[in-house]
């Protein structure tokens, strides 16, 4: 049985992530900050008649959760199949470049970047056992360089938020890099964006959650003639999935 870690997977795109893996065979170690929200994502998948999973304490801000996250999954499984990097936070308003304060960057970095770094460090010997290891960074269009600076993107004068924008941004260069140092091995390193989907993070706005899981487990399923070190938004470009950097 393959089994997978999703972190911020108590809710949202990251529990319906875990929801569609589970249909797909997997078993899933639900990431969670606060693991009592953790245990309650658990119990609402259990009602459903899934099994395999469990809730594990995970803050990707915080080193010393991410190295006991390691020390038990590591506890029960000797190989990780995939990591879908998920959690993340907007970083708060003011959204301006010119508004927005030091700590609303340190904040939303600390998350979007530094704590996918810290996670796949740490996870990194376990995904190397697996005989097709996948990595999916859970990313944005709106972190996407060429888009924002495109006057003819459907987005362009509204998916304007500085921070948020500048972490995942960020991310997708680590995630390039990553991609760029596991090339010669079976690792599948993708970014991908889910699209503006209803949940907490988007005040219930947007498609569905459904959709967002989708496109992401797709990329945790590719074989090893798919694609790796590569952006993708079905939002924005529906006939293939990949956008500019």
């Amino acid at each position: 049985m393959k089994t997978a870690l999703i972190t911020g997977a108590n809710k949202g795109i990251g529990l319906e992530t875990a929801r569609q893996l589970l249909q797909k065979g997997f078993y899933v170690y639900l990431g969670s900050r606060n693991l009592a929200n953790g245990l309650k994502a658990v119990e609402k998948l259990e009602s459903k008649g899934f099994t395999n999973l469990e809730a594990v304490q995970l803050d990707v801000t915080d080193e010393n959760s991410v190295k006991a996250a390691r020390e038990e999954v590591g506890k029960r499984t000797d190989v990780l199949d995939v990591l879908i990097n998920n959690a993340g936070i907007n970083g708060g308003s003011p959204y301006t470049a010119l508004e927005s304060n030091s700590d609303q960057f340190m904040t939303a970095f600390n998350t979007n970047v530094f704590g996918v770094a810290r996670v796949t460090q740490a996870f990194i010997d376990l995904l190397r056992k697996s005989p097709e290891p996948r990595i999916v960074n859970v990313s944005t269009s709106v972190g996407s360089l060429t888009l924002q600076s495109d006057p003819d993107w459907f987005a362009y004068d509204f998916a304007k938020y500085a921070v948020y924008g500048s972490s995942k941004a960020a991310l997708n260069m680590y995630t390039i890099h990553l991609a760029y140092e596991l090339r010669t091995t079976p690792f599948k390193v993708n970014a991908v964006c889910p699209g503006y989907t209803s949940t907490d993070f988007t005040g219930h706005n947007g498609g569905e959650v459904e959709e967002a899981g989708k496109r992401i487990i797709r990329y945790a399923l590719i074989d090893q003639n798919g694609p790796t070190g590569k952006f993708f938004s079905e939002e924005s470009n529906p006939e293939t999935g990949e956008i500019p950097w």
